[in-house]
């Protein structure tokens, strides 16, 4: 697995974006996660949660996983 983390900004923007297209999705953050390990990214509930909340550093694996699971991309993760 990458070591490389991608920095959270102060207003916590990838965090809040991954939580928009999750929710417009319609996927909660348990079935993220699910669709997460089958694709052997390592992710857990609670880390999930304090990413989405702007606690925890999101690993590069784990928004590339979040990216394709979510049919979305970079930008409009990354973008405020």
């Amino acid at each position: 697995m990458s070591d490389m983390k991608i920095k959270q900004d102060r207003n916590n923007t990838i965090g809040n974006n991954i939580r928009r297209v999750r929710k417009d999705r319609g996927i909660g953050q348990t079935e993220l996660v699910r669709e997460l390990q089958l694709i052997d990214v390592e992710m857990t509930r609670e880390t999930l949660v304090k990413i989405e909340r702007g606690i925890q550093h999101i690993q590069l694996e784990q928004l590339r996983g979040i990216r394709d699971i979510l049919k979305t991309t970079y930008e409009e993760l990354l973008d405020k």
